[in-house]
């Protein structure tokens, strides 16, 4: 499986592909962030963001394309930036129809260290020691790219038998005859 992390943002986009499957040692195929100038406009920066976006899709051809949920900062500018960088990502994707998982930052946390609560910090070490790199990617937005490829290989398993066991209940559940009403029956409301 080979995963495009994107952790989104207006100056700093992180953008990090990961192949491997769970169970097994993961590599990384490539690492970087999508810059913009932050005395650019709005429309020009998602411009940019989508020209970066979509030469890491054309570079690394990525299966899946996992992407950090945006959660509620109390800097509303900036949550706004990132919510519009990352429907720039999810765009990008569909476009080429590639599925998109989103995950939270307190997901990718727990599913790299071990902890919902870590810092960037114990992030980078733990992609650094997951992927066998010589140091941390630099900047932390590069990082937790990486560490949302890492999180979404790791569950997709899970989240796969999952819907499949759903599917399979809803194929299975008894259906009434078209034109047949059940009796209600007496004593059960």
């Amino acid at each position: 499986m080979r995963v495009l992390g994107v952790d989104p943002g207006l100056t700093r986009c992180g953008v990090g592909v990961v192949e491997g499957v769970a169970g097994r040692p993961l590599k990384m195929a490539g690492v970087g962030v999508v810059r913009t100038p932050a005395d650019a406009d709005i429309a020009h920066r998602l411009v940019l963001i989508e020209r970066g976006i979509e030469e890491w899709l054309d570079t690394h051809r990525p299966e899946f394309v996992a992407v950090e949920r945006v959660f509620s900062q109390h800097n509303v500018r900036t949550v706004m930036g990132t919510a519009q960088a990352s429907a720039v990502a999810m765009l990008c994707a569909a476009r080429r129809g590639l599925p998109v998982a989103l995950h939270t930052p307190s997901e990718v946390k727990a599913a790299v260290t071990g902890s919902g609560r870590a810092d960037k910090a114990q992030v980078g070490a733990m992609v650094t020691r997951l992927l066998r790199l010589d140091a941390p990617p630099k900047p932390a937005d590069a990082a937790d790219a990486l560490a949302l490829a890492i999180c979404h290989i790791w569950r997709a398993p899970a989240v796969n038998r999952l819907q499949q066991a759903q599917a399979a209940a809803r194929r299975t559940a008894p259906v009434p005859a078209p034109g047949i009403r059940r009796a209600p029956q007496k004593g059960i409301r």
